[in-house]
């Protein structure tokens, strides 16, 4: 099994930043579909992100220009950078990974074996 964890959340005002990250340690094969995702109390967990094993990258349209998605290997660590946050991106965040080189563009937002256990992003 792979174990995640989430780090670098946070309160912040609108307009701020956050980097998310996401340590796999112990984790040494690249060849994972990686996703962030993120959730509010009463709602569906929502795809926001992915990255796959050639570094091709996924956005849902709500975070695209504003977030960017990053992994580096040598340090088996995930990463979300968040620019320009608004109220509406108030929600736990969680990362996770799924079997497989590619995310595919099709499924990106589903499938995934392993998850964090979250870390709080709140905008005011």
């Amino acid at each position: 099994d792979v174990q995640l964890v989430e780090s670098g959340g946070g309160s912040v005002p609108a307009g701020g930043s956050l980097r998310l990250s996401c340590a796999a340690p112990g984790y040494t094969n690249s060849d994972y579909c990686m996703g962030w995702f993120r959730q509010v109390p009463g709602n569906q967990r929502e795809g926001i992100a992915a990255i796959d094993g050639v570094a091709t990258m996924f956005y849902a349209d709500s975070v695209k220009d504003r977030f960017t998605i990053s992994r580096d290997t040598s340090k088996n660590t995930l990463y979300l950078e968040m620019n320009s946050l608004k109220p509406e991106d108030t929600a736990m965040y969680y990362c996770a990974f799924r079997h497989g080189y590619y995310c595919y563009s099709e499924s990106w937002t589903r499938g995934y074996d392993y998850w964090g256990q979250g870390t709080q992003v709140t905008v005011s």
